[in-house]
């Protein structure tokens, strides 16, 4: 059993957890991610690893509620434990060697952009980070960002907070502004990374976006996680989560992950009426 340590809600729907996990914090890397259960009759589901601190042992996970399992998961307060905490999977983020770089985050993607920075920041490079949200509501780990970062752009679509407009935007701003990075670090909904990687294809930047498909294993052995990247078959648990943004086809990406929507919905409102009252 893995127990909860500290609970935090960042906003409405997105929650912060500190888990007592201290194989996985001794081995966790940026880029890296946990296969949890909340109970031993709960479904498998992976969870970046947004932090960890391996004298405490403990791993950090930010989760947006969406499904049953993240709903079942948010139900466990302090002191409360999860059944299984499994990992660290999936292939670190290379960082080691780059200069400067900007790591644009979008929504609950800037829990696995948040590490990146962090990381960076640690190894001496120049850090721009790039954070958008729908609006001021939604806005998580702002002063995170800020402490890590030598240039930081929050920007929402509504212009509720920041600068009004999307990521890209602001990208594209720096870069013709003279800004001249190393790597460009795309980490958010699926159509965002694809709009950062049509924008920096045009300049010549390198980018690497982080892909979260559907996973059930872990290990590459279910498939459910395949993608095409430049034309050949990868597994984002075990080939990535990291790969070449500009050889990643976004579309097909974004039609496997649509298939389960409708179920993921119907799961979720289950859970909530099962549990309504519960707790």
């Amino acid at each position: 059993m893995y127990q909860i340590l500290k609970k935090e809600s960042l906003n409405p729907t997105v929650t912060r957890m500190e888990v007592y996990a201290p194989f996985v914090a001794a081995k966790a890397e940026p880029g890296q991610f946990i296969i949890l259960r909340v109970d031993e009759n709960g479904e498998r589901i992976p969870l970046t690893v947004a932090d960890f601190d391996r004298e405490k042992g403990t791993v950090t996970i930010i989760f947006q509620i969406v499904g049953a399992t993240t709903y079942r998961l948010n139900l466990l307060n302090e002191g409360d434990s999860i059944h299984d905490f499994v990992g660290p999977l999936g292939t670190a983020s290379h960082l080691d060697g780059l200069k400067k770089v900007a790591v644009v985050g979008g929504g609950v993607g800037c829990a696995i952009a948040y590490p990146v920075a962090k990381k960076l920041h640690q190894l001496g490079a120049e850090v721009h980070s790039i954070v958008g949200f729908r609006n001021k509501d939604l806005v998580i780990l702002e002063d995170e960002f800020k402490a890590v970062s030598h240039v930081m752009k929050v920007m929402t679509d509504d212009g509720s907070y920041g600068e009004k407009g999307v990521v890209t935007v602001a990208l594209k701003s720096l870069i013709e502004s003279g800004e001249k990075y190393d790597e460009v670090i795309a980490i958010g909904p699926l159509i965002m990374m694809k709009f950062v990687c049509q924008l920096t294809k045009e300049y010549g930047i390198k980018t690497v976006v982080s892909m979260n498909p559907i996973m059930i294993d872990g290990t590459g052995m279910c498939g459910g996680c395949r993608l095409s990247v430049g034309g050949e078959t990868k597994f984002a648990c075990v080939d990535g989560p990291d790969f070449d943004g500009h050889l990643v086809d976004f579309d097909e990406a974004m039609e496997r992950g649509s298939m389960y929507r409708d179920f993921e919905r119907h799961a979720y409102e289950e859970s909530c009426n099962l549990f309504k009252g519960v707790r």
